[in-house]
């Protein structure tokens, strides 16, 4: 009788410590299963964040091209439609602040089921964003660049080398089309 009274107290004793122990892997592990908020990735100089294009996946088509090796949509905020709309870009003509443009890259694919040669989005490769806002961003006429990469095996989205300092990243190659306020992108008719 004595020995189970013992136990009993042992037990009460030390079950808060031994539920703590157990607890810890638990939490742990689910500490590293939870998946990554990509809307907290910006880049390391905080000036651009994916959470300022937070929704994106709702905004409007303007252009869908392929490279050699990638497929690419761009999508647009309603600031950036409205203005594609009313004719922009053209020589003289300034998006507005507020415009925002994502860029959505994959690596393609043969579709196999397709009775044409096709090429889909396979592997996700990176999201590029452009956000104007000329008070923020006064040294780019307005424009900042960032370019986030996915990795696959992480399921995990960080700044790509091409904005690993800045927000600066994508001006240098937009400043060919300076006429046309720092946009590549025409929208083609519908």
């Amino acid at each position: 009788m004595a020995a189970i009274s013992t136990l009993r107290a042992l037990k009460r004793r030390h079950l808060p410590a031994i539920a703590a122990v157990l607890a810890i892997p638990v939490l742990a592990g689910g500490i590293a299963l939870a998946a990554q908020d990509r809307f907290t990735v910006q880049v390391p100089d905080g000036s651009l964040s994916f959470g300022d294009f937070r929704g994106y996946e709702d905004w409007k088509n303007v252009a869908v091209s392929q490279t050699p090796t990638l497929l690419k949509v761009i999508l647009a905020n309603d600031v950036m439609m409205a203005a594609y709309k009313s004719g922009l870009p053209t020589d003289g003509k300034l998006f507005p602040d507020g415009s925002k443009i994502v860029k959505i890259e994959w690596i393609p694919k043969k579709n196999t089921e397709s009775p044409y040669p096709v090429n889909v989005p396979d592997v996700l490769k990176s999201v590029d964003v452009i956000e104007k806002d000329t008070k923020r961003f006064p040294n780019t006429h307005g424009w900042a660049y960032a370019e986030f990469a996915y990795d696959p095996a992480s399921d995990t989205f960080k700044p790509s080398e091409l904005s690993a300092n800045s927000h600066l990243c994508g001006f240098a190659c937009h400043t060919k089309v300076a006429a046309q306020d720092y946009t590549f992108t025409h929208y083609p008719m519908h």
